[in-house]
């Protein structure tokens, strides 16, 4: 299986550079993941789809403003630090742009020595471990410096930091937002859960994974990178439920398929934390999802690899060709996509 066979075109004006004013308008593709029929719809009418004793499972981790620009202490060059994965003891691993300036030793600050930065030690796939040094309380010294990590491809400036935030985030911890999720409004959850569907929420952190191209020809060749996950006993009991009771089990995002598909034990889930890498792309047997609410991923990309993976490679080019005549938006701010 190549790389290659996941490109599609795209026109750079569908990649959507700000999010609607209302979280629940966006456009919905409805695709029926064994036959690759398509309807549209407004992403509002997902209900139409959920039914009494179903499990929607969430990742409610919160992205961090994590993008940190400052200077280079001895020499006052500009420096760009995007926090990825938090260590121990202060320290980082970050993407540093640009990259040569950040050999081991160097220091940076930002804020005016708020927050001052040392390199030391530089990882096999060149993102650098930073220790920072501050007072007070890390949080919220980011808080007051960081901007959100949005994206290369959105351009415009985000006015309202809590567009890139579910309405459902909690945990602090990731370096881009789970964009399924930005579709749901409190208004939507309410009638959901009034429905009879239970909300199951899990934690995954994004971290480097999401900026990481597929840069191998042979798909089977690509390595992730290790995320941040927790499952926890309740979460775990709702899913089991639905399973046992023979109701859909339907991941909003990749990030909540990829958690709860690593947390799988004879078909169930059970309650775990730790780190994963799991890869899923065609030819990948799922253990618990039946359904994946998800918006429109790159061409190439490890995402994409994951829907086509759930219903098939031919079934999904054609909807995002589909996607692509209908003029719907792609990308992070961009619409929907429900596999049935």
């Amino acid at each position: 299986m190549k790389t290659s066979d996941f490109f599609y075109d795209l026109p750079n004006e569908l990649i959507a550079q700000v999010p609607i004013s209302d979280r629940s308008s966006s456009k919905l593709m409805v695709m029926d993941k064994i036959t690759g029929e398509i309807e549209h719809k407004v992403f509002r009418d997902i209900i139409e789809y959920l039914d009494e004793g179903d499990c929607l499972v969430m990742n409610d981790t919160r992205v961090i403003p994590a993008r940190l620009i400052g200077e280079k202490l001895d020499t006052g060059g500009k420096i760009e630090f995007l926090l990825l994965k938090r260590n121990e003891d202060d320290t980082w691993e970050t993407l540093v742009k640009p990259g040569k300036k950040a050999k081991i030793g160097s220091k940076f600050s930002f804020g005016e020595n708020k927050l001052v930065a040392e390199v030391v030690d530089i990882t096999d796939e060149g993102s650098r471990i930073v220790k920072f040094s501050y007072e007070g309380i890390f949080e919220e010294v980011l808080d007051e410096l960081g901007n959100m990590p949005l994206p290369p491809y959105i351009t415009e400036v985000l006015e309202d930091r809590e567009r890139y935030q579910t309405v459902y985030s909690k945990n602090n911890g990731s370096a881009a937002a789970p964009t399924a999720g930005l579709h749901f409004t409190n208004e939507l959850l309410d009638q959901i859960k009034n429905k009879g569907i239970d909300i199951a929420f899990v934690t995954l952190h994004v971290g480097l994974g999401t900026f990481r191209p597929v840069k191998v020809d042979d798909v089977d060749s690509h390595k992730m990178h290790s995320e941040y996950f927790r499952v926890e006993k309740e979460a775990a009991e709702k899913i089991n439920k639905a399973k046992k009771n023979r109701k859909k089990v339907i991941c909003v995002g990749t990030t909540s398929c990829r958690t709860i598909e690593s947390s799988c034990k004879d078909g169930y889930v059970i309650e775990k934390s730790g780190w994963t890498d799991i890869f899923i792309y065609p030819g990948y047997k799922f253990n618990v999802v039946d359904n994946l609410i998800t918006n429109f991923h790159l061409p190439e990309s490890t995402l994409i690899m994951l829907v086509s993976a759930l219903s098939s490679k031919v079934n999904v080019l054609n909807a995002y060709k589909e996607a692509v005549e209908n003029k719907y938006r792609f990308f992070s701010f961009g619409d929907a996509m429900y596999l049935k």
